[in-house]
């Protein structure tokens, strides 16, 4: 069976056996029949207990073997001694998937590890997958089939609609789906993988992928426990047009070690997950309000290409409200040229007093005439060709009397531009606010909300509509025994085209006075030694040499330094290298990350990276149009593009640098932990970049 039909079987059985099944509706082993009863689940409930003749009005079997036929799924709600046999004689009936209530194995450490292993070998050779242990279990609306014993449940069952939910927590999968049900959004499947002995949020989240009822996934996530599988779900979702909504947790260190203690899985570096999730298409959120906001934005499934807003406003505070926001976040809210001079000058002549540039402040005269919201929002939507409007209408839309007179208004709207987000942010009662959502205009109450909603669904729409990154070619790097030291480092990065200041390696003093002649003044004189990352720490670097006479002598001082402060360290000569100014220096560099793999990561140099933290980090390989991206998503990118008069700095350069560099870790294999190229110095525009300094770091020996 593959794994998507097992996947099928898992949520859709047409048959399914509790196993440990109870009378009582409140028990783990009595709540998902009870909840499928109520929800009438047409599939045939095939309860197991050897103590009881029926079960909630159904007959109940005492041993698996004695069931009348191979049941599509089981739900396992017995001790965990109990459970090896229970999959022993599941397999002999030929059930092929099976949801593990129990709990008691890998999150318990130690003897639990153990037994969960065993238990996995156990049911691979029954030919059965499983879905945890310590799991809470699945739900699909669609056909009434609770496999679940979630308490949630009680207060009302989830709505049907098009958002899946793949969650590793189960208490906190249920809540998100009991969320979306209070909010009104419909959240037909959801799929908690407990430990994740077999079946992953991988698996739910391919399944999602393929289900033709589910638009928008939302994972919860502590941990990825099969990159490959992850990697190719989040794939498979982007291929078909499907948003991943990720909330990652463990993000920081008391939050990692929970999730271990958890869920048995190593929480990663929380920003090497962002990068990953959106390097694959996904959105990764920090809180479930979030989550929420961003799942009903794009549960309307319009998706625009145009990443812009514009605002219409009745008050003037709120148009700047939303103005802050926006440019915090990165949404463009362009004024000029977006709204041209005649559309402005047509808006004046409709209301003089009102303002004609995005924001667009119709005023409180809307309240006297609702026509002036749509002919504002038509003319943003028209002539400003925003990918979304945002209308702030407050109570103005909330009122009951003056419903019906801004759906009359907005429905044409909504037909005529059909790729386009048109939200209101407004106040009122539910039964009024529910008419604008069923007519396709989003609604919220909070304006910063609806901005980061609109800002998130705006970028899935453009990142949908980019040309599909191209895989450039990576070939095997031969690397050296061990370490090498800053020479050789530029020699070893020089042969995949990443370059470095002109630069000689001297024995002596003479031999670097005559090096120094050749390069020309000024020149740097650094340290060469394999065991000294940080040379400058020991007086092992000396900048600005204009003369002969000063690099003998420097020669001689980095030397006397190297064995007064690092006695025990390799020595192999000193390098020196022509003085390049005049440029912005940029930091790049490489980490190996124990799950994902090579991370390069940009940010420029000096206190931008040490205060700021402003980097950008993508998993390798990459093409030079990713790398570009990158680099031009940092928040200091003005100083890179020529802020305050400054000449333009070779951005192009930058980006073919930093893709050799990702296109080198791919192809260097395990043995390569890191590289450090501190500071790269991007001269203006056509005049290249360069590596300055160069630090690799391998693991072992060859």
């Amino acid at each position: 069976m593959s794994d998507l039909a097992t996947i099928e079987g898992l949520l859709a059985p047409r048959t399914v056996a509790v196993i440990g099944a109870s009378d009582d509706p409140t028990r783990i082993g009595g709540r998902p029949i009870a909840v499928m009863r109520r929800a009438g689940y047409a599939g045939r409930i095939l309860p197991v207990n050897p103590k009881r003749e029926t079960v909630q009005g159904l007959a109940c079997h005492p041993r698996i073997d004695d069931l009348p036929e191979a049941p599509d799924a089981a739900l396992i709600a017995v001790p965990a001694k109990r459970v090896p046999e229970s999959i022993a004689a599941l397999g002999r009936k030929g059930c092929k998937v099976a949801t593990l209530f129990s709990a008691g194995f890998a999150e318990v450490g130690g003897d639990g590890e153990a037994a969960q292993r065993e238990l996995l070998a156990l049911a691979r050779e029954a030919g059965i997958r499983l879905l945890g242990p310590n799991t809470l279990g699945v739900y699909n609306v669609d056909i009434g089939y609770y496999g679940t014993f979630s308490s949630s449940l009680d207060t009302g069952l989830p709505r049907p609609g098009n958002i899946g939910i793949a969650s590793q927590s189960g208490a906190f999968g249920a809540h998100l789906g009991a969320l979306a049900r209070d909010r009104g959004l419909g959240t037909s499947v959801l799929m908690t993988t407990g430990n994740e002995a077999d079946i992953t949020v991988a698996d739910a989240i391919a399944w999602m992928a393929r289900n033709h009822r589910t638009d928008v996934i939302c994972a919860y996530m502590e941990a990825v426990n099969d990159v490959p599988a992850f990697l190719a779900a989040l794939d498979a979702a982007r291929e078909a047009g499907k948003p991943v909504i990720a909330l990652k947790a463990g993000r920081s260190a008391v939050g990692a070690r929970a999730a271990t203690s958890h869920t048995a899985s190593l929480a990663g570096n929380a920003a090497v997950a962002d990068a990953v999730l959106a390097a694959h298409g996904a959105v990764a959120v920090r809180d479930p309000e979030t989550l929420m906001d961003f799942a009903y934005a794009a549960s309307k499934k319009i998706l625009p290409d145009r990443h812009s807003l514009g605002v219409i406003t009745v008050s003037g505070g709120a148009g700047i409200v939303i103005s802050d926001e926006a440019e915090r976040i990165g949404l463009p809210m362009p004024a000029m040229p977006a709204m041209p001079d005649d559309a402005q000058a047509t808006l004046k002549r409709i209301l003089p007093y009102a303002s004609a540039t995005n924001p667009l402040d119709c005023t409180a005269q809307a309240l006297n005439d609702p026509s002036l919201l749509k002919s504002f929002t038509r003319a943003a939507l028209n002539d400003g060709e925003y990918g979304a409007v945002l209308c702030f209408l407050t109570y103005v839309a909330g009122s009951p009397a003056l419903c019906d007179v801004i759906l009359e208004a907005f429905r044409p709207l909504r037909a005529e531009f059909p790729d386009r987000i048109i939200a209101f942010c407004a106040l009122g009662a539910p039964d009024v606010l529910d008419r604008y959502d069923e007519a396709g205009i989003l609604v919220f109450d909070d304006p910063c909300r609806a901005a980061r909603a609109i800002h998130a669904v705006c970028g899935m729409g453009a990142a949908r509509a980019k040309p599909t990154a191209r895989s450039p070619v990576v070939s095997p790097v031969a690397l050296p025994s061990v370490s090498p030291d800053e020479a050789a480092a530029k020699a070893l990065l020089a042969r995949s085209g990443i370059r470095a200041a002109p630069e000689i390696v001297a024995e002596d003093a003479e031999a670097a006075a005559k090096a120094a002649g050749t390069l020309g003044y000024p020149v740097v004189m650094k340290l060469l030694s394999p065991d000294i990352a940080h040379k400058s720490d020991i007086g092992g670097v000396k900048l600005n040499l204009t003369d002969a006479e000063a690099v003998r002598r420097a020669h001689l001082d980095i030397l006397d330094a190297a064995r007064r402060n690092a006695p025990e360290a390799r020595l192999s000569g000193v390098l020196v290298a022509k003085h390049l100014s005049g440029g912005v220096e940029c930091l790049m560099g490489l980490n190996r990350d124990p799950r994902f793999g090579p991370m390069a990561v940009f940010g420029l140099g000096g206190i931008f990276v040490e205060i700021l933290n402003d980097v950008a980090l993508r998993p390798c390989p990459f093409d030079v149009d990713t790398a570009r991206e990158m680099i031009l998503s940092i928040r200091g990118a003005r100083i890179l593009t020529g802020a305050r008069g400054r000449d333009p700095a070779d951005i192009d350069a930058l980006a073919e640098m930093l893709s050799r560099l990702s296109v080198f870790a791919a192809g260097a294999g395990e043995r390569l932990i890191s590289v450090d190229l501190n500071p790269v110095l991007a001269l203006p525009t056509g005049q290249g970049a360069y590596a300055l300094d160069a630090v690799i770091e391998l693991e072992g020996e060859a």
